[in-house]
């Protein structure tokens, strides 16, 4: 479970990404973010995965108070949580393959399993075929599916998106969203901000909206 209680954000300047915000998010549970651009929403997930630390209250992701976490406790924390950002920055001269194995390398995993792990993650995400590629020669659609199998090689009990789809065509964005919805499906507790919520509203998602960095609904 995660857990915000009475949390604030504020950045240098002054100003507030998040105002006494107070969400459960449940195990298993689909959850979308939504809001204006500048409402909060990527400060909320950066705040889950301990890319940031709350200016006040607490975040709790599995029991662990995040705000509150030594620097050496970071790393366990991340390998239950699965990351898609808006820049997922790839690295362009290492391939498919070495992108994705990247996280495996940093969690010390044994060299066998790391890559069969791998090899399973890019056929979930439909590339298979392309582990030898260059990052750099696939479309915006495959780079980011290369992202999400990066995020998902370490079996994830929690998988954050921040805007999946933002910059994609309709129809891959389609493809990314029933992606997303098939790793929901098998368990994974689901967290995405997302501008177009239509492609999980209907399969049961729970719409969260904030404004201003406060929660309206």
């Amino acid at each position: 479970m995660i857990q915000f209680d009475h949390v604030s954000k504020r950045y240098p300047g002054g100003h507030e990404a998040l105002i006494d915000l107070e969400l459960e998010i449940r195990h298993g549970e689909l959850l979308v973010l939504a809001g204006h651009s500048g409402a909060g929403k990527s400060t909320l997930l950066k705040l889950i995965a301990a890319l940031e630390a709350p200016s006040s209250g607490r975040v709790l992701v599995n029991g662990l108070d995040v705000g509150r976490m030594r620097r050496s406790q970071v790393p366990y924390l991340r390998r239950s949580l699965g990351l898609v950002m808006q820049e997922h920055r790839l690295l362009m001269d290492r391939t498919v393959f070495d992108n994705v194995l990247l996280p495996l390398i940093v969690s010390g995993e044994r060299p066998s399993d790391a890559h069969a792990r791998v090899r399973v993650a890019l056929e979930k995400v439909g590339l298979g075929e392309f582990e030898k590629a260059m990052p750099i020669t696939l479309s915006g659609g495959e780079q980011q599916r290369v992202a999400i199998a990066r995020a998902i090689v370490n079996r994830p009990s929690i998988l954050i998106a921040d805007e999946p789809t933002a910059h994609l065509d309709p129809a891959y964005a389609r493809e990314i969203a029933a992606l997303f919805r098939s790793f929901h499906a098998a368990g994974v507790t689901l967290i995405l901000a997302t501008h177009d919520d239509t492609l999980y509203s209907p399969y049961g998602a729970r719409r969260v909206e904030l404004a201003h960095g406060r929660l309206l609904a």
